[in-house]
């Protein structure tokens, strides 16, 4: 087993918690020394409660899923020969109500566009089966009960 951790802080700075008026800003802690400013999404929790500029959990969220998938993608497709030379995916996240009535990430989309160079290009049925292994290795995938879809070039 692989263990991974990270530390959330928040402070309450002396902000009154009552009628929620209180800032959801935040920071993420990772090994290394990494420490990134998080908040609620100005989409959940309305200004200045929150904070625009930080990543939030939604984000991060989305942008794990799509992380997971280019890595993957990436070893396989070198592992078959192909040579990457761009990947950059718009992915998108959409929260909704899930079949049980709560709030969830009922769909992520992943839009990668990817640059290959070389003399060896995958055909349409090879990027599909690229992608379709990634997606059944992607660690982040096999833990989310939403649904994953790739949009080529879209």
């Amino acid at each position: 087993m692989k263990q991974f951790d990270a530390r959330v802080t928040w402070h309450r700075a002396g902000q009154p918690v009552q009628g929620g008026r209180y800032s959801r800003a935040h920071s993420w802690h990772f090994d290394g020394g990494l420490t990134i400013p998080a908040s609620s999404s100005p989409l959940s929790v309305p200004l200045p409660m929150s904070d625009p500029a930080a990543v939030d959990p939604e984000e991060a969220l989305v942008a794990a899923a799509s992380s997971c998938h280019m890595l993957f993608f990436l070893a396989i497709a070198a592992q078959q020969g192909f040579v990457v030379d761009r990947y950059d995916d718009a992915a998108r996240g959409l929260l909704d109500s899930n079949t049980a009535g709560r709030m969830a990430m009922v769909r992520i989309e992943l839009r990668p566009h990817i640059a290959f160079a070389g003399e060896r290009r995958p055909d349409a049925r090879e990027l599909a089966a690229i992608h379709h292994l990634a997606h059944e290795r992607c660690y982040i995938a096999n833990s989310l009960n939403t649904e994953i879809v790739i949009l080529e070039n879209a």
